[in-house]
């Protein structure tokens, strides 16, 4: 018998106001079943769908099914478009027992920062349009959800996005609104303890704290929720104090936090919370001011506050291991055997009463490290270290803590690691680089990426340290793996080159789609299980996790047997880096506070290292100053005085430096006089002019003088390996060339003084470029940023003249000076130039790196060559453009000479040995500084 939709809704009309509860499951279906017979376009269409609201309501009440409300959110986001202003069906959908009943009880639900729980939020806010009494509401709980997400994650647009929605649910509770004070209170909690504590950004901190004291404001004494803004408000001024020492701010604090327990009588519910806060301001006093009474009253205080807490209460871990760290700071004021013991036992009891996914487990793994790193110190016994290490190793591996704090413990790790000279330093910079490679991964714009690059204390250093680590453990493959795995990080996103799995979804796309949903589901369950109270269902979450988890590796394990595909989801391997040294051996000089040294990775062979046993970090730093200061003084000097105290520092950079790996080069590796070879510097070696190494002096046999670096070989530079590996492989798809002569004489507002040789110049290359080829000039009003954008896009050549700007703040907002804007790196990079071969900038600064992140690869000359020139020409300071033509011209002239005879094409290959000429050419005409000033990047 086939039941039609009328009888359908009778049928489940009599069993739903029958209220059978054994069949909720099949009147539910019922209704489903009549939906589908009544589709979209049927009259009664939102009938049934309401119809279906009402069922999976009714079961929610009778159940208690999470996955019921939040299925009717999703109807009713469906229904009300459908039910136009004053029909019945409208008023009674959005009433109380409607929609409002479903926006109330989905507000109630735990909070779920999985994708589908903020999906679930943003279809509640959608349900709550401006006006509507559960807006605010609905506000606060996305922003809390985005909050959760971005300590999970670290997406800033997560915090930025939680924060604006904050900022509206306190605009929309005007002064006088009985729920003013929450939403203020939760927008500082979104301003102070998420992105503050991120970002460290004091204007963040300093609102946070304003919003403190009128929620405190608005609940005067004898307001129920004083006692917890007082907390709020003392955590605030604590992060202030850590920020900026002042003591005032942290006897507040105190102040607060006493006067909030003060109004916990006996057997208030949140008495132990607050003796927990006052413990933890106390113990902050101590670290600063070595009070021991701080450090006793807050070891009171925590025991107390863990007495009144019940055993079954799921905060009670973290009261655990706060009062292991003070016992902890104790033992290592006093060594007390006892104290440390107790330390431990306490984490480990924190660790036993969380399931495995709990994210709270990374905390409990930290302090435990912390206790046995504290005991041995004082006992030295080498157990301790390995057992502080391995949870090092666990803490900075959960998978349900956010990247962020993994991060900063993996870097912990490996300092510590270094310090007291263990065996898993290596893996502690492996694990930071990786966890690098997953944080970077989640940021979906270019700045984003480079601000999770920064935002890390000591991260900046971690490539170079990974790659010294990696020399003085005799392991010179793998300090050439890691050096680039770092270096390449910001390039390789930043640059928005294919992803792999982009790369897989061209290869086989079946595959492709199967790790990408198989990726979701992990990261859901995780998240998911962060959640999870109930300790059954935590583990049969951990459960699901691993089985899925097996899945995810399987699905990359057949990917890696796809042809091509054999390092998926790997950095390079030393065999795939050698690749970059096919036309000359390229040299990585390692800037590092353990050792200073060099790697050259040959042709052929294993890579060969050389020390600089006279070169401390310090001195390299102290070397970029003193070059700094010459450049600044010749600047002010006559073309024909005597440069001298520049080339002193040239010849101590051929002495330390370069004469040491000249002679590995020419007798152990046999590298031929004039060969090719690549500098790759790192830190503070891409700030010294390390191409321009000159002994100046005579022979010791008085048989003439002394050779120059670049007497003996053709010196380019290179960012990073892969840079240069992907602009040969380019190569091979070479076009027609086609030339571009950009110049700006006079830059709009702002960006520069008027360039008076720059038309001349543009001239000048005319005259030089073949006349059988293609060629273009821009200048004046023509020159703007997009058609210097257009022009590189649709040209293979260029030459670039006017006014060049390094931000060491930004890098990305480097730029070039146009008539109506700056034309900036972010620019460049955006720019599809897949056909592009060479520039040459002739412009100040566009060499030189950022300071920021790690080992400063970001300028403007890289920036070229990663989004498709493959050979380019830059500067590392200021340009004098009255003798800068006299480079230019003698470089054009070496490059295409005998082209026009030859009927050959331009060949961007032969741009070293052309620049390496026309210095040397010029000698007599340009001052020393102008003539080191331009180096070669790339092929």
């Amino acid at each position: 018998m086939v039941l039609h939709s009328p009888t359908l809704h009778g049928l489940a009309f009599k069993v739903t106001f029958g209220r059978i509860f054994r069949t909720l499951i099949s009147t539910t279906c019922l209704f489903r079943d009549a939906l589908t017979s009544r589709p979209h376009g049927h009259p009664d269409h939102p009938l049934s769908i309401y119809h279906l609201t009402e069922a999976l309501t009714w079961r929610y009440s009778e159940k208690d099914t999470a996955a019921d409300i939040r299925e009717c959110a999703q109807i009713y986001h469906e229904l009300l478009p459908l039910c136009p202003e004053g029909t019945y069906l409208r008023s009674i959908a959005v009433g109380k027992n409607g929609v409002d009943y479903v926006i109330s009880e989905c507000n109630d639900l735990p909070i779920d920062a999985s994708d589908e729980g903020i999906q679930l939020r943003r279809l509640v806010l959608e349900l709550c349009p401006p006006g509507h009494q559960h807006r605010p509401g609905a506000l606060d709980q996305l922003g809390w959800v985005l909050s959760i997400h971005f300590e999970q994650s670290g997406g800033t647009d997560d915090i930025d996005e939680s924060i604006q929605l904050r900022r509206e649910a306190v605009s929309l509770c005007p002064e006088g609104h009985p729920d003013r004070d929450t939403y203020l209170i939760n927008l500082a909690v979104s301003l102070r303890h998420y992105r503050f504590r991120h970002q460290g950004k004091s204007e963040d901190l300093n609102e946070a704290i304003s919003l403190c004291e009128e929620g405190l404001r608005l609940r005067p004494v004898g307001h129920e929720d004083r006692g917890s803004s007082l907390d709020n408000l003392g955590g605030a001024l604590i992060d202030r104090f850590n920020q900026h020492g002042d003591i005032n701010d942290l006897n507040r604090a105190i102040g607060l936090r006493r006067e909030a327990l003060a109004l916990c009588p006996p057997g208030h519910p949140t008495c132990h919370t607050t003796l927990n806060n006052l413990a933890l301001a106390l113990q902050t006093r101590y670290y600063q001011l070595n009070a021991s009474d701080d450090l006793n009253e807050a070891i009171d205080l925590y025991c107390e506050s863990l007495r009144l807490m019940q055993h079954d209460n799921p905060e009670r871990h973290r009261y655990l291991y706060n009062l292991s760290s003070a016992l902890c700071s104790r033992f290592t004021q006093t060594p007390k055997n006892e104290d440390v013991e107790e330390a431990i036992a306490l984490c480990q009891e924190s660790l036993a009463a969380l399931p495995s996914l709990h994210p709270d487990r990374y905390f409990s793994y930290m302090q435990l490290q912390e206790a046995y790193l504290s005991r041995y110190r004082v006992q030295h016994l080498p157990a301790d270290l390995s057992l502080a290490v391995e949870n090092f190793r666990l803490a900075s591996r959960h998978p349900t803590q956010g990247f962020p704090a993994r991060i900063e413990e993996a870097i912990k790790w490996a300092r510590q690691a270094e310090h007291y000279q263990h065996g898993s330093a290596l893996e502690a910079y492996q694990t930071c680089l990786e966890l690098f490679d997953d944080h970077m991964m989640t940021r979906s714009s270019i700045i984003s990426r480079r601000n999770a690059a920064t935002a890390f204390g000591g991260a900046q250093s971690l490539p170079v340290d990974a790659a010294s680590c990696g020399v003085r453990h005799n392991e010179l493959q793998r300090a050439v793996e890691l050096v680039e795995q770092g270096r390449g990080q910001q390039w390789s996103l930043a640059s928005r080159l294919r992803t792999p799995v982009e790369d897989l979804e061209s290869a086989n796309p079946k595959l492709a789609h199967k790790f990408s949903e198989l990726g979701k589901r992990v990261s859901n369950t995780a998240q998911g299980s962060a959640a999870i109270t109930d300790r059954a269902a935590a583990d049969l979450a951990a459960t699901e996790y691993r089985r899925i988890t097996e899945q995810w590796e399987a699905a990359v394990a057949e990917i890696r047997g796809v042809q091509g595909f054999s390092r998926f989801l790997l950095p390079p391997s030393y065999e795939d880096l050698q690749v970059a040294a096919r036309h000359g051996p390229v040299i990585i000089l390692i800037a590092s506070q353990y050792s200073c040294n060099a790697v050259i990775v040959p042709t052929s062979g294993e890579p060969r290292h050389v020390p600089f046993p006279s070169l401390a970090l310090a001195d390299l730093e102290m070397l970029k100053v003193n070059f700094a200061r010459a450049i600044r003084h010749a600047s002010h000097m006559g073309p024909m005085e005597p440069r001298t105290d520049l080339i002193v520092l040239l010849r101590r950079i051929w002495d330390e430096i370069m004469l040491p790996i000249v002679k590995v080069l020419m007798h152990d590796l046999k590298v031929k006089a004039r060969s090719r070879i690549w500098l790759c510097p790192t830190a503070a070696f891409t700030s010294i002019p390390l191409h321009a190494a000159y002994p100046s002096r005579t022979k010791a046999d008085h048989s003439g003088r002394e050779l120059s670096l670049e007497d003996i070989y053709i010196v380019s530079y290179t960012p990073t390996l892969s840079a240069l590996i992907r602009a040969r492989k380019t190569m091979k798809m070479r076009m027609t060339p086609s030339f571009v002569a950009i110049g700006q004489s006079q830059p709009g507002a702002g960006q520069g003084t008027v360039l008076a040789t720059v038309d001349s110049e543009l001239e000048l290359v005319h005259t030089l470029v073949p006349p059988n080829t293609k060629f273009t000039s821009l200048s004046g009003e023509e020159a703007t940023q997009a058609g210097a954008l257009e022009a590189l896009r649709c040209n293979t050549w260029v030459h670039l003249a006017c006014h060049g700007k390094q931000d060491r703040e930004q890098p990305y907002n480097s730029r070039f000076a146009m008539r109506d804007k700056p034309l900036t790196l972010l620019d460049i990079m955006q720019n599809d130039a897949p056909h592009a071969e060479f520039a040459f900038l002739s412009a100040c600064h566009t060499a030189v790196g950022d300071e920021k992140t790690p080992d400063e690869v970001i300028h403007l000359a890289a920036g070229l060559q990663f989004s498709g020139f493959k050979s380019v020409i830059g500067t590392l300071w200021v340009v004098d453009d009255d003798v800068a033509k006299h480079v230019v011209e003698a470089f054009y002239t070496r490059l295409f000479k005998g082209l026009e005879e030859e009927g050959g094409m331009m060949d961007c290959t032969k741009a070293a040995s052309a620049l390496n000429h026309a210095t040397y050419s010029v000698k007599n005409k340009v001052p020393l500084e102008q003539r080191i000033v331009f180096v070669h990047i790339g092929v």
